[in-house]
């Protein structure tokens, strides 16, 4: 069936390239052949001590990933060393399937023992110690092995599938008080909740007290004959101690003592092929733990245990049980990296792989398939080496290789990555900006490693790169280029300059290549002149060099200044900015003179352009037209001209609504290149000029828009400064810049109000602010902008918020350097202190062991060639104060962002923006790789200081890289998004389907767009009225996002919103309160109650607890919503509305019914003025008040007869009836923007059952809400437009 589908979903996507008219045909057949090649079939797996049983296993995977699957089996996990047969020939580990002869559905797949080599025996010892260890979450709080958290389990009280299959729970829907509206602002959000579960963990099973490698190793000479591999020896939990040998047949005990080496085999030796089995028969405790831990291990979802592609850390752990555990203490002092001894030759030759991946065939699908998952897996491993690498860098673990030379100038060499340090070697930045240019040099070059990567142009190379902050340092790791280290640096420049333009050389292979690139990038190949008064020609910035490495391959590297330089960050002599930009205080000296401009920028300026010729052009013709009077349009030839080819990618991006213009133009120039009309000829190209010039453009023939990155570059010469050209070029640097101040900024800020995009934390804004092409260094301006916005006031809290951060991260990076290892523990907690404490003068005490080495190292101070991280001697850290600390945080958000911090300290800025100081230690942690305690902190102790040096835990790096994408899925999943748009849902799913499998196929298990993924197919599959396939893709979704984004990223937030619709659809009411809770909580910590998002977790809440009775609470939810919605939609948006009348409802089924009446009337109100009388919102708004009214009347007259005295029993008890769980539904859909959902009548039937719990009968009080299929677009936005535009 899913093999059907994906056929389907295929063709489709082939259609579509025919309707573009793409050279379809070689990769129709192409795209047909993958899928009749990737089928899934079942095999049957035959182990030993095991019944046989079936498998799935793809005809794409590699027989070793049948292996994998076995090691993980419960029933197979204790085996590693076998082979596979079919038939009784043994299996390739690295073959395809579908290479295999033979292998077919059901056939026998045989597991046979292999001899133990000594590699495979290590192995072995190895994987058993991860199986003992697998169900801790020590890895992940630790940060290694691609461990991260996840806990959606513990939040609902097992798998949400599980619980599918029993009876529905018992409904306990009472809110935790912390998350109550307004809980927060009294006191901080608790820290404990985030993660749950700690607590009420079950006991931790032991299965051995030791496991370790014996002295005894390695194995004497005449033991080593007799099959002799290694020794180990146990401790059982019942204390008895065996040593035990692995031999090439398996594992057995033998005679020797701690004392005594004696290697003959006890008896019974009880010889096992797998040591699990040797240690079940001598340890009973032994046997029943590890059968009960491994069935708690294969109970976790998958998706609980996958390794991630990269490393997530943690910013805050408990204090965790540290075990004896020689194999990780082994780990800790090699160099190799765990696993890596798989591979053949010892350590990796990263450049010659990630090179070889880059070179791989790209002709059809399958074949890019392959390359894309073999750059991405080198990829991975690569950050993962060089992040061990880099830690090892500063922690002092390698050897520099120029060890002579002064500290901050050391560089390393470790597992074949070149890692270097911030700082300005050299003087290399002296005009620059010295070591601030050198800090950021290592980001921009990282940026254009990522554009050259992305433009992917066969023959060009760039190095793998990652950039990495830990402990204060800046690290750069790069792979080596081949025979890079035998010869000085002169020598193998072969393009570029290596002393920012006094010597300059160029090649022409190089230009040939880069030229390529930048038409893609918009850079203009250009001349510039060497110290020798010579012109030298280059397509890119001057001290982007080219290398040849010995592999013959064409390296360019040093890829800072790929993109113009930002002139409102340059003050340079005689340049004169434009008024916008002068009167918003421009140019602002910057740190650095390396500020550039970023790719969206160039890309959105471009594009506004191209549009402005176009339209320029057209009005023109159209005059000349009507001049001439000429009714018949000049004939169209179908040659194209040359600069319909240049821009043809650009005109694909942005569906141009000017299509008219675009006509006019194209009949034009055609009508140049075909050369008829000689009159019409002159005046055209009249009007291309006057256009061209209008826009800018290079060239006066032709639209031609590229930047020179070396304008305003100090120290480089250019052939004719006052020529026409090179002010062109000037001319353009700038306007872009002033673009981004008149286009972009806005552009944001606009997003903003109609909500297409809501920031909730530092991250989520950097991204928005960085999808516009605006750079961070612009945060203090827009913040300004922002605050004259009342109804952006979150996004200028979470902006305020994020400015004062990254104040707070420049100081803290300067305040590491130099420290002790000694005292980093006590200066990061001081640190903390002086930032959050209300403690007016913390004190610490100074690790006294720096006092008693004083006196001895004064004498020794001219050292100074020691590592990078010898300590100063100074103590200077502990005498910081809060006062200080928080006039330099002033000072530097004055002197970075060109923002007045006006608070007078910390208390008093989270009291002016509503803040907690949870959120800021949050938002610190993550910035400056810090792992606190999880415990709860009190901030408000003016005696007592919050933190001590044992809440310090850990320091982890930051760690930026290039992400490799997956194109083919990327396309699939664009397609089928503007296919679910025009509403061809079917369509879409499968596209989306595809996409899936693509995605999978390329990332593995885990990734940030395949959550993504998930997520829109939960969707699809809600809409579409599947809601128990919707509940398990959102279930992994929010597995996969707490694991690979972090537990309370804004985007783990949606996720768990998501779910709980789902959850409630499928019947399961309370666990969908749980989620929505959860998701609250989560919201409090990340950007506190003041967030539009947070109306629509409360609408969602006190829709569910309205459902089932518990009014008041719900009140308390609703009203919160509307609030929310009023301040950030507007009085009269029809979000506003809706709460209104939801509100209504609540009140009306309280018997509060004059409330009910005032808010219903707000509705009608709104729905009257916004969509007019006869709309069905507004019909169904006043039904809504004549019931209410009548309700009111008869309430009352009851009243008035009991006050006369007319009936003598008391009150009647006001009969409500709850509302039916379908119109209940009906409502979530439409709050959170989805269109329509058909229920049957089933469905809502058996929800009653459920719900009559409460009485019946007497005054309706509820009117049902009718199925709503009026798209009513203003409600559609709050969730969709997160899915659709992420």
């Amino acid at each position: 069936m899913a093999d059907e589908h994906k056929e389907k979903g295929e063709l489709e996507a082939t259609k579509e390239k025919e309707e573009k008219g793409e050279e379809c045909t070689s990769c129709k057949s192409d795209q047909e052949v993958v899928f009749i090649q990737d089928l899934g079939f079942n095999v049957k797996v035959a182990a030993p001590g095991v019944e046989p049983f079936d498998i799935q296993v793809s005809s794409m995977e590699l027989v070793q990933e049948i292996h994998q699957l076995l090691m993980d089996r419960e029933d197979t996990c204790h085996r590693t060393c076998f082979s596979l047969q079919l038939d009784g020939a043994t299996l390739d580990n690295f073959a395809e399937l579908k290479t295999v002869e033979g292998l077919k559905e059901g056939s026998l797949i045989k597991v046979v023992e292999e001899p133990y080599t000594m590699r495979e025996a290590r192995i072995h010892v190895r994987h058993v110690r991860d199986l003992l260890k697998s169900v801790e979450p020590l890895d992940a709080y630790n940060g290694v092995d691609c461990a991260s958290l996840s806990f959606l389990n513990a939040v609902t009280g097992g798998d949400i599938m599980e619980k599918r299959r029993t009876r529905a729970d018992p409904v306990d829907c009472t809110p935790p008080d912390f998350i109550m509206p307004g809980s927060s602002s009294e006191k901080d959000t608790p820290i404990l909740p985030l993660h749950p579960g700690l607590k009420e963990q079950p006991t931790k099973l032991n299965c051995l007290k030791v496991l370790t490698p014996s002295g005894w190793n390695p194995p004497p000479g005449y033991r080593k004959l007799h099959g002799d591999l290694l020794y180990l020896q146990v401790v059982t939990m019942e204390d008895k101690h065996y040593h035990i040998t692995a031999s090439t047949r398996g594992f057995y005990i033998n005679h020797s003592t701690e004392e005594e080496f004696n290697p003959k085999a006890a008896s019974p030796s009880y010889l096992s092929h797998s040591l699990i089995e040797l240690l079940n028969q001598v340890s009973s405790t032994f046997k029943r733990n590890f059968a009960l831990l491994q069935k708690r291990r294969t109970s976790r979802h998958p998706y609980e245990r996958v390794p991630t592609p990269y490393q997530i850390y943690s910013w805050i752990g408990p204090q965790l049980d540290h075990n004896i555990d020689a194999i990780r203490a082994e780990d800790a002092f090699s160099s190799k990296l765990g696993y890596e001894e798989h591979i053949p030759g010892q350590t990796r030759d990263w450049n010659e792989e990630l090179q070889t991946t880059r070179e791989l065939p790209r002709k059809n699908l399958p074949e890019r398939l392959l390359r894309e998952r073999a750059i991405f897996k080198v990829h991975s491993d690569f950050v993962s080496a060089a992040t061990r690498g880099a830690m090892a860098v500063i922690d002092g673990n390698v050897m520099a290789i120029n060890p002579g030379e002064e500290a901050k100038m050391q560089m390393f060499i470790w597992n074949n990555i070149f890692f270097s340090l911030g700082f300005d070697v050299k003087d290399h930045y002296k005009d620059l900006g010295g070591d601030a240019a050198a800090y950021v040099a290592p980001r921009n070059d990282l940026q254009g490693v990522k554009v050259y990567n992305a433009v992917d142009l066969e023959g060009l190379f760039t190095l793998g790169t990652v950039v990495l902050d830990y402990r204060g340092y800046r690290v750069t790791a790069q792979s080596i280029i081949p025979g890079i280290l035998e010869r000085e640096q002169e020598q193998s420049v072969v393009y570029g300059s290596i002393d920012f333009g006094k010597t300059i050389v160029t090649h022409s292979k190089y230009l040939d290549l880069l030229q390529k690139a930048g038409n893609q990038l918009k850079i203009l190949p250009h001349k510039v002149m060497n110290e020798k008064g010579e012109e030298v020609e280059l397509c890119s910035s001057v001290e982007c060099k080219g290398i040849i490495g010995n592999d013959g391959r064409h390296y360019i590297l040093d890829l800072l200044r790929t993109f113009p330089p930002d002139v409102n960050f340059l003050k340079v002599e005689g340049v004169e900015l434009s008024k916008e930009a002068t009167a918003l205080g421009f140019p602002v000296e910057h740190r650095h003179k390396l500020s550039c401009l970023r790719q969206e920028l160039i890309d959105a300026f471009v594009e506004s352009r191209y549009m402005m010729f176009i339209k320029c052009a057209a009005v023109q013709l159209q005059q000349l037209t009507i001049r001439k009077q000429i009714n018949d349009v000049p004939q169209i030839t179908n040659e194209k001209q040359e600069e319909k080819g240049k821009d043809s990618e650009k005109e694909k991006e942005g569906e141009m609504e000017e299509d008219e213009a675009k006509r006019i133009v194209e009949s034009m120039t055609d009508s140049i290149t075909s050369g008829e009309k000689q009159d019409m000829e002159d005046s055209t190209k009249e009007i291309v000029k006057k256009a061209a010039n209008a826009v800018g453009s290079l060239k006066e023939t032709e639209f031609d828009i590229r930047f020179n990155p070396d304008v305003f570059s100090p120290g480089v010469v250019h052939p004719e400064p006052n020529g026409e050209a090179y002010k062109k070029q000037c001319q353009l640097v700038k306007d872009a810049a002033d673009f981004l101040l008149t286009a972009q900024i806005p552009a944001f800020i606009r997003d903003c109000l109609d909500h297409s995009t809501a920031p909730m934390d530092g991250a989520t804004l950097a991204d928005a602010i960085h999808n516009r092409g605006i750079n961070m260094r612009y945060l203090g301006k827009i913040t300004g902008m922002l605050q004259k916005v009342p109804q952006l006031e979150y996004v200028h809290t979470i902006a305020a918020n994020e400015l004062v951060m990254r104040a707070t991260k420049h100081i803290f990076t300067s305040y590491l350097q130099g420290l002790d290892m000694l005292s980093l523990a006590c200066a990061v907690s001081h640190f903390l202190n002086c930032l959050l404490s209300s403690c007016p003068n913390p004190s610490t005490t100074v690790p006294d062991q720096l006092n008693s080495k004083k006196r001895s190292r004064n004498k020794s101070k001219n050292k100074a060639k020691q590592s990078p991280l010898t300590p100063s001697d100074s103590v200077e850290w502990a005498t910081l104060t809060p006062k200080a600390l928080w006039s330099q945080i002033r000072t530097e958000c004055k002197s970075y962002f060109d923002w007045e911090l006006t608070y007078d300290n910390m208390d008093a800025f989270v009291e002016g923006l509503q803040i907690t100081k949870v959120m800021i230690l949050r938002s610190f942690c993550m910035k400056a790789g810090v792992q606190i305690l999880l415990r709860e902190y009190n901030f408000d102790n003016k005696q007592q200081q919050t933190f001590t040096d044992d809440d310090v835990i850990n320091m982890y790096p930051i760690v930026k890289h290039i992400s490799p994408r997956a194109t083919d899925a990327y396309n699939f999943y664009t397609t089928g998004q503007s296919k679910i748009q025009q509403g061809f849902l079917k369509d879409g799913y499968e596209l989306i389907s595809e996409a899936l499998n693509l995605l999978n196929n390329v990332y593995g298990a885990m990734h940030p767009e395949i959550a993504q993924c998930l997520r829109m197919l939960a969707r699809l599959n809600y809409i579409m009225g599947d809601h128990v396939e919707a509940l398990s893709c959102q279930q992994k979704a929010v597995l996969m996002s707490e694991r690979v984004n972090g537990l309370e990223h804004p985007y783990t937030i949606t996720e768990y919103t998501h779910l709980a619709l789902y959850c409630f659809a499928n019947t399961q009411v309370s666990t969908a309160l749980k989620l929505l809770y959860r998701a609250r909580y989560l919201a409090l910590l990340v950007c506190g109650e003041n967030h539009p998002e947070l109306a629509l977790i409360d609408s969602n809440i006190g829709l569910i607890l309205h459902a089932v009775g518990e009014y008041d609470i719900s009140l308390r939810f609703l009203e919160k919503a509307l609030s929310l919605n009023q301040k950030y939609h507007g009085v009269k948006s029809l979000k506003v509305a809706v709460s209104y009348h939801l509100v209504a409802r609540t009140q009306s089924c309280m018997g509060d019914f004059r409330s009910a009446l005032a808010n219903e009337k707000e509705t009608f109100t709104i729905y009257k003025t916004q969509l007019g009388e006869d709309h069905e919102k507004t019909k169904e708004s006043g039904e809504c008040l004549r019931h209410l009214t009548q309700q009111a009347v008869v309430l009352q007259k009851k009243m008035n007869d009991i006050y006369q005295g007319k009936s003598k029993t008391g009150l009647p008890p006001i009969q409500i009836q709850p509302p039916s769980m379908g119109s209940v539904l009906d409502m979530l859909n439409i709050i959170n923007g989805i269109l329509f959902v058909q229920i049957s009548q089933q469905d809502i039937e058996n929800f009653k059952k459920e719900y009559e719990i409460r009485q019946k009968g007497g005054s309706k009080t509820e009117e049902s809400s009718t199925e709503i299929k009026k798209e009513i677009e203003d409600l559609t936005a709050s969730l969709d437009s997160q899915s659709i535009k992420s």
